[in-house]
């Protein structure tokens, strides 16, 4: 296992990426962050909660999904080198409509909605960062939406294909039909049919 100034070292970097933070802004930033680790198949949020949480993803492979009568719907899945939670819940403190569980055991690092918040307005490169963060996550959600509403089922798997080839030996392939909104049979018969280097 990594040990957590590697971690950290991981996390500045990513973060970096999207937006460069002051010195003091990371001293302080890397400070709040604490590990936890969760058994395979353990919720982690449960839909009601409020996210009290930002996680880190240091290993170990999460969903997100919604509950509707027994029907459910994953809608997000987490992987090391990713933040983890709630996201919506978080930012409002209001109760989730979602489920956060781990699909294998999980370790994070976690903070605090009060040591973010604490930072974000303490810590303008912070706030900038956070801003640029949520723009490219709904970016994302944005395309996601078209794919789910026009895309055929082949056009969904090979989305998938494209956009993370490693996630078939990962993680379950029913969760993977739910989340391209797929019945499972139909995700078995690409599966067989449709070529993954194509």
């Amino acid at each position: 296992m990594k040990s957590q100034i590697v971690v950290l070292n991981e996390m500045y970097q990513q973060l970096s990426a999207i937006h460069a933070m002051e010195e003091k802004a990371w001293e302080d930033f890397q400070q709040i962050w604490v590990p936890v680790s969760y058994k395979r198949k353990e919720v982690v949020t449960a839909a009601g909660e409020v996210e009290r949480y930002l996680y880190w993803v240091v290993d170990g492979i999460q969903r997100g999904f919604h509950l509707h009568e027994q029907k459910e719907a994953t809608i997000v899945f987490t992987y090391p080198g990713s933040f983890s939670g709630i996201i919506d819940s978080f930012l409002l403190q209001q109760p989730s409509r979602y489920f956060l569980e781990t699909l294998s055991s999980s370790v994070f690092l976690r903070a605090s909605f009060q040591q973010v918040e604490q930072c974000r307005k303490k810590h303008p490169s912070i706030a900038e960062l956070m801003y640029k963060a949520l723009a490219f996550t709904t970016k994302g959600i944005l395309e996601r939406q078209i794919e789910l509403m026009v895309y055929t089922a082949e056009e969904k798997f090979r989305t998938l294909l494209k956009r993370s080839p490693h996630i078939l030996n990962l993680v379950p392939h029913k969760y993977l039909a739910s989340y391209l909104g797929i019945d499972a049979t139909t995700f078995s018969k690409l599966l067989g049919t449709v070529r993954l280097d194509s």
